[in-house]
């Protein structure tokens, strides 16, 4: 697993939705043949993927919006990086 790095901007792969699912009480990213249920923590980080911020954006974003949780910068590239490996993101 390749950890991007911070000047990589993520993007969501087209053939995915990320959307709140009220039925399942969390965020999901649905695709053709499903849905994938997504924790908090996938769920916020992923809301801030939207193919313009670079990764240093998105973890400085999330640290403004949880500043109770610390430094989140090896989570996110972690977190990222599965994505990138399940083919949910790409980067521009």
């Amino acid at each position: 697993m390749t950890k991007p790095a911070l000047d990589q901007t993520p993007q969501l792969n087209a053939m995915f939705r990320f959307q709140w699912e009220e039925a399942q009480n969390c965020h999901v990213l649905l695709y053709p043949e499903g849905m994938i249920k997504l924790n908090d923590s996938a769920g916020a980080i992923l809301s801030e993927v939207n193919g313009e911020q670079d990764c240093a954006a998105i973890i400085q974003a999330l640290e403004t919006r949880f500043p109770e949780a610390g430094e989140l910068g090896p989570d996110v590239l972690e977190f990222l990086a599965i994505a990138h490996e399940q083919n949910w993101i790409g980067y521009v």
